[in-house]
């Protein structure tokens, strides 16, 4: 497998969650933001994703909208995906949603502030969190809280994508978000989130 990375240049189910009807899905987790601004976006790197259809695809807005583009593995099933934020942040729940069953994630492992993780050390170590997904979840978009006490000071998220749910030789993603908080975000109004919470 080629660990070579691409870079993009351009710009606990208790959560509440509103879905939107438009065609351009969003979703927001009650109380958290979507982190999506916070990413820095020169410093993301990604392995063992097919040239044509990027990690953009599934992450940047607008993009991951849209059900025809999604992010897809190469050389087999597995996909590292490392994100850096602009500042610390709280993780509190991510969304990895994909229509297509046979092809979506069913298992992955995240690991907090190691940007320079390989597939030899995620596919070995235990990673901050382990998470088997439920078909569901991944089908219908639905966010998945996290062991929030575990990823209270993020400055980078790692996200290695395992397997999918039969065994297919690629692996596809249409979204990923990731939702939380800023650490230093204090004495934020109710409508200040709620405007944060819209993508």
């Amino acid at each position: 497998r080629d660990e070579t990375f691409a870079r993009d240049f351009d710009r606990q189910r208790f959560v509440e969650v509103t879905y939107p009807e438009a065609d351009a899905m969003t979703a927001c987790v009650k109380g958290q933001q979507d982190l999506v601004d916070l990413i820095d976006w020169n410093s993301v790197e990604v392995l063992n994703q097919n040239a044509q259809r990027t990690y953009v695809n599934a992450v940047k807005k607008g993009y991951r909208d849209d059900s025809a583009l999604f992010l897809e593995s190469d050389c087999d099933e597995q996909i590292l995906l490392k994100i850096p934020f602009t500042q610390f942040i709280k993780v509190h729940s991510l969304i990895l949603q994909h229509g297509e069953r046979d092809y979506a994630p069913s298992s992955l492992k995240l690991f907090v502030n190691r940007p320079n993780v390989g597939f030899d050390e995620a596919e070995s170590e235990p990673g901050t969190q382990q998470l088997q997904l439920d078909e569901a979840d991944v089908l219908e978009g639905k966010p998945i809280a996290l062991k929030y006490v575990l990823f209270q000071k993020v400055q980078s998220l790692t996200v290695f994508i395992e397997s999918n749910f039969e065994d297919e030789d690629v692996t596809r993603l249409q979204r990923l978000q990731v939702f939380g908080t800023p650490v230093t975000t204090t004495n934020i109004s109710k409508e200040a989130w709620e405007k944060a919470c819209k993508t």
